[in-house]
């Protein structure tokens, strides 16, 4: 029997018993003083002294009777609430069992009632949990090869350093290397360290000029776009946005730094921030696969598969710019420039 019905068939006993129990005790009690009350009925000579102290008898003993109905109530309902809840109950023990170790578990019954849709939205939370677990195993074992190669790099140069005497020249030149390679440390673990606060959310919400942020960060890079022989355009329309300057200002940060790195020489950058989108960046670049994009947002996801190569980035930009835009419930989507390279449009709640 479905939940439905036990939850029914008990509320409609219940409301037969509620009616009927004020006179359930005096029909009892009726039925038990019948045969003596027709007796004193007679009026026959001595009766007044037996049929007296039987009606006294029969009105002490009413409360009792009645409390012993309601006892009996009370425990029926107590037996009806726990066969109702049967199912819930047949439904956590295999759910108590659930763990990392089996997280692929689920229940998967049959019917429309609804335990059967309880059990399909734990079966759907099992999966939303399973892809998240999933997620954060893939994502340390990338950040795990991604510490490796660069600390495996430092080991060896050390060791080359320590095997033989160096010139001046190989001394500066192996300085040189270990100064890059525990610089893209520095950036990777700074990296990993925003992901992980974007990601748990906003402390605070506070208004903040969106496009004087983006005006200030465009500003800082105006040298090295120079240096990458990157023309940069802006058009910048005064927009509030509700959040954390810190981690918006991280946000443009990514998105103009990943459009300088990955341009090329005499191409442009081109900024805008407005209603809707409330941030466009589009580059020059290479041209960028439509397959590909997605994939560009997963943490130390890029283009190429090469883990040491450009400018020392360590693929976490683009994961950063969405951790951060749906921590201001907003969209990040990308799609390929017409011209090459990759158009980026983040909406933004007003």
């Amino acid at each position: 029997m479905t939940p439905r019905r036990r939850v029914a068939l008990v509320g409609v006993l219940a409301l037969l018993v509620g009616y009927s129990l004020p006179s359930l005790g005096g029909w009892l009690l009726n039925v038990v003083w019948l045969r003596g009350q027709r007796f004193c009925d007679l009026s026959l000579p001595g009766t007044g002294l037996v049929c007296q102290p039987a009606r006294e008898l029969a009105a002490a003993l009413y409360p009792l009777t009645m409390l012993g109905v309601l006892v009996v109530v009370v425990v029926a309902i107590w037996a009806a609430a726990v066969w109702c809840l049967r199912p819930v109950r047949d439904l956590a023990e295999p759910i108590a069992h659930v763990g990392p170790q089996n997280l692929g578990h689920r229940l998967r019954r049959p019917g429309r009632d609804e335990m059967a849709r309880l059990s399909r939205a734990i079966d759907e939370m099992m999966e939303r949990i399973s892809a998240g677990y999933e997620g954060q195993r893939q994502f340390a074992a990338n950040a795990s090869h991604e510490l490796r190669t660069p600390l495996a790099v430092q080991r060896t140069l050390i060791e080359v350093g320590m095997a033989r005497t160096l010139t001046g020249e190989q001394l500066e030149l192996l300085t040189s290397q270990l100064l890059q390679t525990n610089e893209r440390n520095e950036r990777l673990i700074e990296g990993l360290l925003t992901l992980s606060e974007s990601d748990q959310g906003l402390r605070s919400r506070t208004p903040q000029r969106f496009d004087e942020i983006v005006a200030s960060v465009l500003a800082g890079y105006q040298d090295r776009a120079r240096a990458a022989g990157v023309t940069i355009e802006s058009h910048l329309t005064p927009r509030v946005v509700a959040g954390e300057r810190v981690l918006l200002e991280r946000l443009v940060t990514n998105l103009v730094e990943n459009a300088i790195k990955y341009n090329r020489p005499g191409g442009t950058l081109t900024v805008a921030v407005g209603g809707t989108p409330a941030l466009t960046v589009v580059n020059t670049g290479q041209v960028v696969p439509a397959e590909a994009v997605a994939g560009l947002f997963e943490p130390f996801r890029r283009l190429a598969a090469d883990r040491t190569g450009h400018g020392g980035g360590a693929g976490l930009g683009l994961a950063i710019a969405r951790s951060i835009t749906q921590a201001h419930d907003g969209i990040i989507a990308a799609r390929p420039a017409e011209s090459g390279g990759l158009r980026v449009e983040v909406r933004l709640p007003h």
